[in-house]
């Protein structure tokens, strides 16, 4: 059992609500401390300027705020999962409730990195086990006994001795006079009776039963609806005729800002019919680009002489001059949309005396200053209430159609939800960005990797490479660097942002490597790990044990190499393994030919992430994962024709179907090490573990994604 100190000044805070009792502990959300701040009573939880509360009502309703944004990771169970441990809560009694932005209350109030739960993890934990110390001590002092005598189980403290209990609800109120601890005990992880278990997500009920939860559910009487047309990549607007589409239905006004044009109605429908009728020119202000001229600008960038140098370790030219054999390939991955189930859509109220915002934001923070930076208000007149997100994936982490909302409310003095279309949504920017790798490697006699090259060609990604990922550290001469294209065509975060295909372009070629090498590609990594670990080749940035680990974990599961099929035939396995937002994990896929295709069964998924807060949140994630990998690896793609992209929805933009999924087999390294991120972790290893098993069972080199496009996938027979 760990002890931790409550040392912090303003992190702790508890007070007694007046109106009917019972405990409110408030927890500092910026520092891991407690303090011995006490508050003895107050007329109601609002009026306490302290930074987020765990509350017990005298019924014993235990109360989370949870200040995350939720985007379908599971934060709001997982949070009061949490502290429900550490207190030895009932968990039936257990609710949580969406904090709205509050930058002095919380901290990172983000959903984005995959960090929640790491920066959240002792704070939590704290927060549970510094009130259940206070209703042990309350108890304590109720029986005229010592504290040490008492224990607490299923929100209840039990005299041992005498096996007398009292719940929560009744010591509430007592506990509120008991001074906050200067130290408390957290629970050793053998002892979690909650944390590890599957719990259902505490928003099911209200999902299924179609409860008003998401930002398209949000209604405020009188609002309006505001549908945009926006230019493409490279245009301006020239001129604009809105005469019928004025005098359609329920069409209150058209306006126009920063090129855009959005129609104002009563209703999402009158609003597009009229958006439809517009008539717009629009003209040139920037360069025209085509999908043809991003394949010419790959070329060029991965021969352009001025690369920045990421990392370079040892004597590269000389390793590939004398190397016995050289491999070399080249990979390139599309621009992709987003393509969340909810497109973006968000209220807004401008007013005199400031601004409302509501809506679904990974960034709520950002969403409020950057409402304030183009009013030139403070921050303060701006409020931001969050709603349940119907995914994002990393384009809500924009505030672009916030900002939208904002505009139109302003201009229309009134106020107003912004609503995307699905072709608004797949159009409107913010894109994965487009990147083209070239690798190479040096082997020598032995087939040992003694050099390793990587550039990275990209149109607005920055640095289109990790350097300090695996396989640094574990070869003796290496050259990482990148060259970028600045384009109009606008990009964003996408889920794993970077990693999401340079994992596939890495894990794909050092199958290449291994095979040119005459040795296993699960062994050939863990050699190259080996290396790493007995003659580390400069700075070592992951952990190495915790790769070995997932690797091995795969191959046991995955029965690497010794499985066949009904037929007596070894089964086609692809390999793939790759540590991103601090987290490990290894895939493997397993591939079928079906009337000469290649079909994808199951894939074995093993990661470390550390404590694995709610299995039922966590087997979804890497499932979600895996799924969306593979998905838009074998079918995404987006293309352009003079700035103009030519996908629009999902007639013209293919995503994976039901029927394509594969069975997704999920284990966990068992270990305690705090939680590490796990809503993006397993995407990146998954095209990689899908393109390497295709190879095994055809033959075929998918360098390329989307693989349906690509001339070895459609070429098999």
């Amino acid at each position: 059992m760990q002890t931790v100190k409550n040392s912090g000044r303003r992190n702790f805070l508890k007070v007694a609500a007046a109106a009917g009792g019972g405990l409110l502990l408030g927890f500092n959300w910026t520092e891991s401390d407690a303090s011995t701040s006490l508050l003895t009573s107050v007329t109601s939880f609002d009026s306490v300027g302290f930074n987020s509360y765990l509350s017990i009502s005298p019924q014993g309703v235990i109360t989370i705020l949870s200040p995350n944004p939720e985007v379908g990771q599971g934060i709001k169970t997982a949070f009061p999962i949490i502290v429900a441990e550490e207190l030895d809560a009932d968990w039936t009694k257990v609710v949580v409730e969406q904090a709205s932005l509050d930058t002095k209350k919380f901290e990172r109030q983000v959903a984005g990195g995959s960090g929640s739960i790491p920066h959240s993890w002792e704070r939590l934990r704290k927060a549970g086990a510094t009130a259940r110390q206070m209703l042990l001590e309350a108890a304590a002092k109720r029986w005229n006994v010592a504290s040490s005598e008492c224990t607490t189980d299923k929100g209840y403290v039990v005299h041992t001795p005498s096996k007398r209990k009292l719940s929560y609800g009744e010591l509430a109120t007592e506990a509120s006079n008991i001074p906050v601890p200067a130290n408390v005990k957290l629970k050793d992880a053998k002892d979690f009776k909650l944390i590890g278990t599957t719990i259902k997500n505490v928003d099911n009920p209200k999902i299924i039963t179609g409860k008003p939860l998401f930002g398209l559910d949000f209604h405020r009487e009188g609002m309006l609806f505001a549908m945009l047309q926006r230019p493409a990549f490279g245009y301006k607007l020239k001129s604009l005729n809105a005469e019928t589409a004025k005098a359609m239905p329920g069409i209150i006004n058209v306006v126009t800002f920063d090129n855009n044009v959005a129609v104002v109605g009563k209703s999402t429908w009158q609003v597009k019919k009229a958006k439809d009728a517009l008539k717009i020119e629009w003209e040139k202000a920037d360069a025209l680009e085509s999908s043809a001229d991003h394949n010419r600008l790959f070329k060029e960038m991965l021969d352009d002489p001025n690369a920045t140098v990421r990392r370079k370790d040892g004597d590269v030219e000389a390793a590939f001059k004398s190397a016995a054999k050289v491999v070399k390939a080249e990979y390139q991955c599309p621009f992709l949309p987003h393509s969340p189930l909810e497109p973006m859509n968000f209220f807004a109220h401008v007013r005199a005396d400031g601004v409302e915002l509501v809506g679904p934001t990974q960034t709520p923070e950002l969403a409020r200053n950057e409402t304030a930076k183009l009013l030139g208000i403070s921050p303060d007149k701006v409020t931001v209430q969050l709603t349940r997100m119907g995914g994002g994936f990393g384009r809500r982490l924009k505030a672009d159609y916030v900002i939208e909302a904002v505009q139109v409310s302003k201009l229309v003095n009134a106020p107003v939800k912004v609503v995307w279309s699905r072709e608004d949504d797949m159009t409107g920017g913010s894109y994965r960005p487009a990147v083209r790798y070239r690798f190479e490697a040096a082997l020598d006699a032995q087939g040992n990797m003694v050099g390793y090259k990587l550039r990275g060609a990209s149109i607005n990604a920055g640095n289109a490479t990790r350097e300090d990922n695996f396989p640094s550290g574990a070869v003796d001469n290496l050259l990482i660097d990148s060259v970028d294209h600045k384009s109009p065509i606008t990009t964003g975060p996408w889920r794993a942002p970077i990693t999401n295909f340079l994992a596939f372009a890495e894990q794909s070629f050092l199958d290449e490597v291994s095979q040119a090498a005459g040795k296993d590609p699960v062994q050939f990594r863990l050699e190259l790990l080996n290396k790493a670990k007995q003659k580390p080749v400069g700075a070592i940035k992951y952990d190495i044990d915790r790769m070995k680990g997932v690797i091995e974990l795969a191959a046991e599961k995955a029965e690497w190499g010794k499985k066949k099929g009904t037929d007596g035939k070894p089964i086609a396995q692809g390999f793939s393994v790759y540590f991103s937002h601090r987290s490990y994990v290894a895939q493997i896929g397993e591939v079928v030919m079906q009337k000469g295709k290649p079909v994808l069964q199951k894939v074995y998924s093993a990661a470390d992430c550390g404590v694995v807060v709610n299995q039922s949140g966590a087997q979804q994630q890497v499932r979600g994962c895996v799924v969306d990998g593979i998905g838009h690896a074998m079918y995404g793609n987006i293309t352009f024709k003079d700035g103009v992209p030519e996908q629009k929805n999902f007639n013209e933009y293919r995503l994976i179907r039901l029927n394509e999924i594969p069975e997704v087999e999920v284990h966990f390294v068992q270990n305690t090490i705090d939680p590490t991120g796990l809503g993006e972790p397993s995407l990146p290893p998954a095209g990689g573990a899908v393109a390497n098993a295709i190879f095994k069972a055809t033959g075929k080199r998918l360098r390329s994604q989307p693989f349906v496009e690509q001339a070895e996938f459609k070429g098999v027979s």
